[in-house]
């Protein structure tokens, strides 16, 4: 057997799960520890197709929508990016027992869309068409009060009502940079504009990124552990190539790493996007082994300790 070339892996930290995505995990776990099978998702619970099979597999069924789920009184689980406020409307207008997985973090820039039109303020959202979560978003207001922004050609053209106040919020796994200088532009045009109290991009998106950026410019290459449809997942892939790295590959699974990729590579990132879980970067250090002798080192940016509770139908203790 030929000698193995060495390959030094440089490990983000921290990647993978979120405090968001752990909690919506655990929801639908636990609705089927307590409600049995079957727990119906609206959406995919997050952008992991290894976390929606594995859920699958325990008993939870995923709809696109409400009218696919029949009145049998089981859990219905509304997914971690948020949904429109017609959702529970129809859910509680159906009688149904519903959980919503909505990351808290989200569920903040939801409150404070409702914040500013409450205040007569028309808002630019900064984000991504079609994605859930601005879906969501936009859903909490009626037609009309939101205008999408989703780059810095857009910032420059936006025409806002009017005579209205304006304020700004973002989607919360936008890249920190690509932000920046799009509020820059939008501020630039509209200096009264109102900014949020707290920053919308998460921690955990800020974190991971930040993560990204110390490692990159030491790596010939960075690989992401995420799914295409992960817009914080597709962010760390940009933000890698921005802060200087040569080459920048998504997988889904150790399996999809083409390992011929590797050609002249000897100092290689890994991270994960935040709805990846552990268990997919050791498949990706599996396949690596595979055919190198890899060492791994571990470049910590935070440490994350957040703990989001479950909903009070699954923590109270049965009657």
């Amino acid at each position: 057997m030929a000698e193995q070339r060495p390959l030094h892996v440089l490990l983000a930290g921290p990647r993978g799960f979120c405090a968001g995505v752990d909690r919506a995990i655990k929801i639908v776990e636990e609705a089927l520890r307590r409600y049995g099978a079957p727990v119906y998702v609206r959406h995919e619970i997050v952008h992991n197709r290894f976390v929606v099979q594995s859920l699958e597999r325990q008993g939870a069924v995923f709809v696109e929508e409400l009218d696919e789920i029949p009145d049998d009184g089981q859990p219905v689980v509304f997914s971690a990016h948020g949904v429109p406020k017609a959702i529970p409307a129809e859910a509680e207008r159906r009688q149904m027992f519903f959980l919503d997985a909505t990351c808290p973090l989200v569920s903040k820039v939801h409150r404070e869309a409702e914040h500013h039109f409450s205040r007569g303020r028309h808002m630019f959202l900064i984000g991504h068409a079609g994605h859930p979560e601005v879906v969501g978003t936009m859903g909490q207001l009626p037609s009309g009060a939101v205008t999408l922004v989703e780059d810095e050609e857009d910032a420059r053209r936006v025409q806002p009502p009017a005579g209205v106040p304006l304020a700004f919020i973002t989607q919360t796994t936008l890249s920190v940079d690509d932000t920046a200088e799009i509020v820059e532009i939008l501020r630039s045009r509209f200096p009264e504009m109102s900014a949020p109290a707290k920053e919308d991009i998460c921690y955990a998106t800020t974190n991971r990124q930040a993560a990204v950026k110390a490692i990159a410019p030491q790596v010939d290459m960075m690989i992401v552990v995420g799914a295409p449809n992960s817009s914080n997942s597709v962010r760390l892939k940009e933000v890698a190539l921005r802060a200087g790295c040569a080459q920048s590959l998504m997988v889904q699974r150790g399996a999809d790493l083409d390992l011929s990729r590797l050609e002249g590579v000897s100092r290689l990132g890994i991270t994960a996007g935040a709805s990846a879980p552990e268990v997919l970067v050791e498949e990706v250090l599996a396949r690596l082994r595979e055919r190198f002798a890899v060492t791994t080192e571990e470049v910590v940016v935070a440490e994350e300790k957040i703990i989001f509770k479950l909903p009070s139908a699954l923590t109270a203790q049965p009657a």
